[in-house]
């Protein structure tokens, strides 16, 4: 089959790969319908993801159809149409079972794309398949769906209820990414009194515009100060980054309230200075997180009966052989207005699965 391999840092391309097979009782096999690219697959090329080796298969967000499962599995059978969670669960270990599957110690969380071959791919095989794929409602195109197994959970999760965004909230999202957005479209279901986007890009705050900020600012020109005057000099009770870079995260700690909460999302490749001289005294509360997609199923719901605008995030559509066109688009974000881009293929040349001796 085809895959998109890393090589290293700056190096990647679409090539043939061995095909999966079940190698686990825990294990399914999806064939991959629909596949998007992520932030953190940029980081990984960049090489700030250093446990990532040569000769991987990248991605880790997936809608497929299940084609093989090993003993074990309970939960789907050939011919469901999933979704592949970006995080992957035992269910077994501590973490597991307090539902913090992203530091899974059983051999899961963030695997796919990490420390095990990808989404990227025609075929994917995915371990402790009873946890880490979830059937998906019928009413649910693969497109929106997609976006369900790691932006909108991330969004979520590690800004909204990490940052405990609550009704009246004055709401700052510093990067207004995909993962950005998604903290936008979400935050919006717990009634703040308003959301201000922060971005370098145009397109990207028309976008959080459409998508429920009711202000917007560009990074270059002084956000702080807007946030100041909304808040009468307050300062924002939450401030979601989304970045995942230093200036951007120190930017955060300007904009909150004394007693207020910073949720960093972004992914970072670098250190950031954490100015204690300044916030010692403040009674600001910071907290990082990888996702853990506990929240998926409650997302599905939502999503499948319109109340989650994911389709509003996909701006490109390409064929799975056009995975280094799709990486140029969306690693230029800046210049093509891409937000999330989605591949797909039409058709696939069936696979005989592979089962270990």
């Amino acid at each position: 089959m085809k895959g998109y391999v890393f090589h290293g840092p700056g190096q990647s391309a679409w090539e043939d790969v061995p095909d999966p097979g079940v190698k686990e009782p825990t294990d399914v096999i999806v064939r991959v319908d629909a596949v998007t690219i992520c932030g953190t697959d940029l980081h990984i090329l960049k090489g700030d993801v250093p446990e990532v080796r040569p000769g991987t298969v990248l991605g880790h967000e997936a809608v497929g159809e299940v084609v093989d499962i090993g003993g074990d599995v309970r939960t789907v059978a050939p011919g469901d149409r999933v979704l592949v969670s970006c995080i992957t669960a035992c269910g077994r270990c501590r973490y597991c079972r307090e539902s913090v599957y992203g530091q899974c110690r059983g051999g899961g969380g963030w695997i796919l794309g990490h420390l095990i071959d990808g989404t990227q791919a025609e075929y994917v095989r995915v371990p402790y398949a009873d946890l880490s794929v979830h059937p998906l409602p019928s009413a649910l195109d693969s497109k929106d769906a997609v976006l369900l197994a790691d932006i909108f959970p991330t969004g979520y999760e590690v800004g909204v209820l990490n940052g405990h965004v609550r009704p009246g909230d004055t709401v700052a999202v510093v990067g207004a990414g995909p993962v950005g957005l998604a903290v936008i479209a979400t935050a919006r279901l717990f009634a703040p009194e308003r959301i201000v986007a922060v971005d370098l890009a145009a397109a990207r705050l028309e976008a959080a515009k459409r998508l429920g900020a009711d202000a917007v600012a560009d990074a270059r020109e002084g956000p702080e100060l807007l946030v100041s005057d909304l808040t009468d000099g307050l300062g924002a009770d939450v401030v979601v980054e989304a970045v995942g870079v230093p200036e951007t995260f120190e930017l955060c700690t300007r904009m909150v309230r004394p007693g207020g909460r910073v949720a960093n999302v972004g992914v970072h490749g670098t250190p950031a200075t954490l100015h204690l001289e300044d916030l010692w005294i403040k009674n600001v509360t910071i907290t990082t997180g990888l996702v853990d997609t506990y929240s998926t199923p409650t997302l599905l719901r939502m999503a499948a009966t319109g109340r989650l605008p994911t389709g509003q995030l996909v701006t490109h559509s390409f064929p799975q052989a056009r995975m280094e066109e799709a990486y140029d688009v969306f690693g230029r974000a800046a210049d093509t207005g891409a937000l999330k881009v989605v591949l797909g293929e039409e058709g696939h040349e069936e696979i005989v699965p592979l089962r270990a001796a």
